[in-house]
């Protein structure tokens, strides 16, 4: 069994988080402490903890807490990745009949990228992995997708830091590196071939509404299955899957407001 991990001051930050949530006059550190039955010193600390981080303002005149621009933040943030994800579902499960490879949906979270979903391909042998999973940002089709939109100056730094060698394949001049950016710029997609894990391909498009770029959707196979004459017909078939999904969130975005 698994023992249970508790943090007095995380689930008190929360208490005191929730509490001003429910409350939109906001509210003082007095009432909070009573409210609550924390001690004024300890809400004093925490709320000044959180106001620095934007978590919550204080009104000078009241000086009452109301929740602040970071939480508004993180919750469009957490938001958006839940409709990406309900949003793109069919349009992957459409892409893996079509190409009878797996298909994953996922979004940049800084140097990696996180697997927000995947359907699996139904052969029997197939490439899987858990939703959850992050994959180096330098690694890979999905990778170059996100790369090819940072600026150039951005993008360069980074490739001077050095390109790992996942295989005997994987790219690590910073000029061929970019090379591939400007490629995947110019046609819409990204492609791995056996850069990441030999015996395993990849194409990747970007998914983009209202000219914002919001996740990647990827197909990934083995390389006698996802082969050179495949391969142009399911770089096809991602790139207007990715298209497809970005207009159903705009128009989803277009019904909502």
């Amino acid at each position: 069994m698994v023992e249970k991990y508790t943090a007095p001051t995380v689930g008190k930050t929360f208490r005191i988080l929730r509490s001003i949530s429910r409350n939109p006059q906001g509210q003082t550190i007095s009432e909070l402490s009573q409210q609550l039955g924390i001690s004024k010193s300890t809400v004093h600390g925490i709320s000044a903890a959180l106001e620095e981080l934007g978590a919550i303002s204080r009104a000078p005149d009241t000086r009452r807490f109301r929740l602040g621009t970071t939480l508004f933040e993180l919750g469009r943030a957490a938001y958006s990745r839940i409709d990406v994800k309900d949003t793109a579902r069919p349009f992957m499960e459409q892409l893996m009949r079509k190409t009878r490879e797996s298909v994953f949906l996922g979004i940049r979270n800084r140097q990696h990228v996180t697997i927000l979903d995947t359907v699996e391909s139904t052969n029997d042998l197939k490439i899987t992995s858990p939703i959850g999973t992050t994959i180096p940002l330098l690694a890979g089709a999905v990778g170059k997708v996100f790369l090819a939109e940072m600026e150039a100056k951005h993008t360069t730094a980074l490739l001077h830091q050095g390109l790992p060698r996942f295989t005997e394949r994987s790219i690590t001049d910073p000029v061929q590196y970019s090379r591939q950016l400007r490629q995947t710029r110019e046609t819409g997609h990204a492609v791995d071939d056996e850069e990441y894990i030999s015996g395993v391909r990849a194409v990747a498009a970007p998914i983009r509404s209202d000219g914002n770029l919001l996740a990647a959707i990827w197909v990934v196979g083995f390389t006698p299955s996802l082969n050179d004459q495949k391969l142009p017909a399911v770089a096809r078939e991602t790139i207007a899957a990715a298209e497809e999904i970005g207009a159903a969130i705009a128009r989803k975005g277009a019904l909502e407001a």
